[in-house]
């Protein structure tokens, strides 16, 4: 086995086990595109600085663009010997360019190189995660537009509670999608910082030009401090944070979708491509693609806890405990994604079941509210109204009947203020309707959510 680069001050080989325990390329492998991003941004600055010689900065920046060439073809396979991605592509270069390879590590430590290294990969991932974010909340108000007319109960406690339609229950999770592509918006600017030039925390000796490196990198600024440049991981707990909302948010819709498919509800079928069976009971159309999600959701959190437990104790600056944070990252981030992309699809080919929706919604006296509240409009007060209402109820469900089929004379017992007109107040369809209530569920409120929506996500 190669010397490792600080060799110099050992006199024993490191133990195996150590070395294999200690290695990071097996899941910091995937930075090499962003390694070498940073690398190219720092041997230009130091050859404009004239640390070291011009040419010596023009020949690695060619020798790490064949490199990534390479990689990018399979040309060059990652070494899983190697200690991590960045010192693979250091050795890689030095192999190939010798001694001019060796002048690419000058006024840079591993500890400033890896943070940023994670901030390029990182807002990569942002950006792709933005975008299928909001290609899920655009699958969500087109379904909307398609059901602001679908009537089904809305629910308080799980139990059936006030009428709503279909669009508006979906266009509550579009608004909370709408808030995590604000939140990873938010993010990615607070990370927007280079902490490349920091060194390995307390700077450097060198004439460096960090706002060059930064500038070439996409940053808007360097970090200005260079502790807090090494350390800082904020920004992966951040992300994490985010992550964590957007699959609460996919698990909760998950968990309804559950409901809905189940025979006690059929609101909706999935489509089979996105359902399995069962290995004994030949009947089963399970929704196992919303239960895994469901249960990657504990996943995703789990990676939060692991970034927040790992970073709770560290002392400035540097420890390794912080090799620690990309497995748990890079894991929240894979699993979002895999689940981001699976659920578009499944929304956008499940079948909505309205009549079962509507029927649902007959049921379960949700027009109760209605009825109190068409005695409020004829002035009497709610909590007087609310206890006629309650009473009413009482006698429906003793005769087996509705508030739909109950008898005006029933009605007029309780009060002479009920007439013939009560039963269009609380028909199902006069009592979505009427709910103009800005954000409520009648199809004009619903409509105008989702031309906010549309322009919030600029279509």
């Amino acid at each position: 086995m190669a010397d490792m680069m600080w060799a110099g001050r050992f006199s024993k080989q490191v133990d195996e086990t150590v070395n294999a325990f200690n290695s990071s390329i097996a899941f910091d492998g995937r930075m090499y595109k962003h390694d070498i991003q940073g690398s190219i941004a720092h041997a230009t600055m130091l050859g404009d600085c004239g640390i070291i010689p011009k040419e010596d900065s023009l020949e690695i920046i060619r020798g790490l663009e064949e490199i990534l060439a390479d990689i990018e073809s399979g040309k060059l396979a990652l070494d899983p010997e190697a200690e991590d991605i960045h010192m693979f592509i250091e050795a890689e270069l030095t192999k190939r360019l010798g001694d001019v390879g060796k002048r690419l590590h000058t006024a840079r430590s591993r500890n400033d190189q890896v943070a940023v290294d994670i901030r390029l990969y990182l807002r990569d991932e942002i950006d792709e995660i933005y975008a299928l974010v909001k290609e899920l909340a655009v699958t969500l108000l087109n379904m909307a537009k398609e059901h602001t007319e679908t009537i089904m109960p809305g629910y308080t406690h799980l139990q059936r509670a006030q009428p709503i339609t279909f669009a508006h229950h979906l266009m509550a999770y579009v608004w909370m999608l709408l808030r995590d592509l604000d939140r990873l918006s938010d993010t990615k600017r607070r990370m927007n910082l280079c902490p490349l030039g920091s060194g390995a925390l307390a700077g450097t000796t060198y004439k460096t030009n960090r706002r060059q490196t930064a500038e070439l990198l996409g940053f808007d600024a360097p970090m200005p401090n260079s502790l807090d440049g090494v350390s800082d991981r904020d920004f992966c707990v951040e992300l994490n944070c985010a992550l964590s909302l957007i699959m609460t948010h996919l698990s909760r819709l998950s968990e309804e979708i559950i409901m809905w498919c189940s025979w006690e509800f059929k609101f909706v079928e999935l489509d089979d491509a996105f359902a399995t069976g069962s290995s004994i009971m030949p009947q089963k159309k399970n929704p196992d693609v919303t239960e895994l999600i469901r249960g990657k959701t504990g996943r995703v959190n789990g990676d939060l806890v692991t970034l927040l437990s790992m970073l709770k104790g560290l002392p400035l600056a540097y420890n390794k405990d912080m090799q620690e944070d990309k497995e748990a990252i890079f894991d929240a981030v894979d699993n979002v994604k895999l689940c981001v992309k699976t659920f578009i699809p499944m929304l956008s080919t499940m079948r909505v079941l309205k009549d079962n929706m509507r029927n649902a919604a007959a049921k379960g006296f949700i027009n109760a509210t209605d009825c109190a509240d068409y005695l409020v409009k004829k002035g009497m007060p709610f909590r007087d109204a609310y206890k006629i209402t309650g009473t009413l109820v009482a006698q429906c469900i003793e005769k087996g009947l509705t508030l739909e089929t109950l008898p005006i004379e029933d009605y007029r017992a309780m009060t002479n203020l009920f007439d013939e007109d009560v039963y269009d107040a609380i028909s199902l369809d006069t009592c979505v309707r009427e709910r103009k209530s800005e954000g409520g569920p009648s199809p004009e409120a619903v409509k105008l959510q989702i031309a906010e929506a549309e322009k919030a996500l600029g279509l």
